[in-house]
């Protein structure tokens, strides 16, 4: 199944979507969709339950979704139980909710302007900007973000490519080259700002967004220098790449007194703990 992983937003939250080319419809991460429906701070473990209470729903879902690539939390691409829109309104039928009527109007919405995407692909990257603009972020974090999704989009490619096959190999080299430019393993730099569900690359800042896409940019064009096959010597990559932007960042840091990772985020005052309100360079 190939799909091409976006995420959508609904009311403001972020529900992970994938289009299939082969079936030619969208997949939608049922665990995003429990989330928006129930407002549940675990909606995994909602759905759990509702599988158990439900059975006849829990054989539903186990035979029509199947394990569908979207990215995780940390940005890296991992496997997640996803259904077609028929499958979720089944599914919205099983969860009382205010918000039935309006998701399944987002639905339609998100399936008509997918097919005005598919006339027009320029459409599609319009879209994504203005969800940003929505979330309150500026033209710059914008085009810095879109940019570096693109560097990141080709360096997986290349992976892919090289032998590269499961998701957690993904996921090793990914933090192979965020540990060595940040210091920080992905989940610690998570930690750092106070994240929990989100996606790290979604709250950082526009000089993290830089320096991520310099790693993996770097990574990139040493191991096609390289000629570099399977996990092990593309880690090595990962390694140089890494400490061409660890390198560009101790140089700016030097320079201007001010530290490049930080623990700022994006998350609604309330959410924000006392360590993401710190100034940069403060300790």
């Amino acid at each position: 199944m190939t799909q091409t992983p976006q995420v959508k937003l609904f009311e403001s939250v972020q529900v992970r979507s994938h289009w299939s080319v082969e079936e030619e419809k969208w997949y939608f991460s049922v665990v995003d969709v429990v989330k928006v429906l129930t407002d549940s701070t675990n909606p995994t473990d909602y759905l759990k339950k509702l599988r158990k209470r439900d059975a006849e729903l829990g054989s539903y879902l186990g035979t029509n979704c199947p394990q569908v690539a979207m990215p995780s939390e940390s940005g890296v691409i991992r496997k997640t139980l996803a259904a077609d829109v028929s499958t979720i309104l089944r599914l919205i039928q099983s969860i009382p909710s205010p918000k039935a009527e309006p998701f399944k109007q987002w639905l339609a919405k998100v399936g008509y302007e997918r097919m005005q995407e598919i006339a027009d692909p320029a459409q599609s990257l319009d879209r994504a900007r203005e969800n940003w603009q929505k979330l309150g972020r500026s033209d710059k974090w914008i085009q810095q973000r879109m940019t570096g999704q693109e560097t990141r989009n080709k360096l997986t490619d290349y992976w892919k490519d090289s032998g590269v096959e499961k998701a957690d190999e993904f996921a090793l080299l990914t933090n192979i080259i965020h540990q060595e430019w940040t210091g920080l393993s992905v989940q610690a730099h998570k930690s750092l700002k106070s994240l929990k569900t989100q996606n790290l690359r979604d709250h950082m800042s526009e000089a993290e967004l830089i320096f991520t896409a310099l790693a993996e940019l770097s990574t990139r064009q040493i191991a096609e220098t390289d000629q570099a096959q399977g996990v092990a010597q593309n880690a090595k990559a990962g390694l140089e790449g890494g400490r061409v932007a660890k390198r560009a960042k101790q140089d700016l840091e030097n320079r201007t007194g001010q530290k490049v990772v930080t623990g700022s985020n994006f998350l609604p005052p309330a959410q924000t703990a006392p360590l993401s309100k710190k100034l940069p360079g403060k300790s």
